[in-house]
């Protein structure tokens, strides 16, 4: 079962999440909040395996709450959900600890997706949310586009073909397991790469390599999802 906490002001919206991963019978809704420093009191009281934030949120929004629950709370992977026009919230959200980005108009299976694959550990940025960030990162004209495309191929040039993969499949937003089941190796070694993969491009978490690998172009136009 998979714990989740659920924090946005709008009651409509709460109430929409919780909804739609309802309708996932391995996933409980543990605890509403209405705030971001109301998301920090329950998350650590609950404890639960996802907590699924709001960026824009009354008291403590919803980077600094994803900042400290990832300071102080081990275990609880967080999701943001964004609306179109928010791409420096999630730059900002990337170096908070926050493992995926969904947009709030999105598909209702992008959600419990993106729920399923954090709990697993995996980072999760919707297709919308990564071609947003990519065009974002690359606003500054068709220069600086390329600069940032050429310095993530670069980057991703220093991998071995092994980790190239790996990375490809970050990207995709696969869980350890996942990644482990395509590679038919242990869950043990996909770790060991995953580390050495975010030690070679210089990034603190899956959800930054998951955007350097959509940068870098090596991420699949779709991936098939494991069981």
């Amino acid at each position: 079962m998979t714990r989740v906490l659920i924090a946005d002001d709008e009651p409509m919206i709460r109430a929409g999440v919780r909804a739609v991963l309802s309708t996932d019978p391995d996933i409980e809704i543990v605890a509403e909040a209405g705030d971001g420093h109301e998301a920090v009191e329950l998350v650590r009281l609950h404890r639960p395996d996802v907590a699924v934030l709001d960026v824009r949120m009354p008291r403590t929004n919803g980077i600094d709450a994803a900042a400290e629950i990832s300071r102080t709370v081990s275990g609880t992977g967080i999701i943001m959900l964004t609306t179109f026009g928010e791409d420096d919230y999630i730059l900002r959200a990337l170096g908070c600890g926050a493992a995926g980005f969904l947009i709030k108009s999105g598909e209702p299976e992008e959600l419990i997706a993106g729920v399923r694959a954090v709990a697993d550990g995996a980072a999760y940025l919707s297709p919308k949310v990564a071609a947003r960030v990519v065009a974002h990162l690359a606003s500054g004209g068709a220069g600086a586009r390329a600069g940032r495309r050429a310095a993530a191929r670069e980057k991703v040039a220093g991998l071995t073909p092994r980790e190239r993969q790996v990375l490809s499949f970050l990207g995709s937003g696969l869980s350890n397991g996942q990644i482990a089941r395509r590679l038919h190796v242990v869950e043990g070694t996909v770790k060991a790469h995953v580390s050495s993969v975010l030690s070679r491009l210089g990034v603190d978490n899956r959800a930054a390599a998951a955007v350097m690998a959509h940068e870098a172009g090596v991420v699949p136009a779709h991936a098939a999802e494991d069981g």
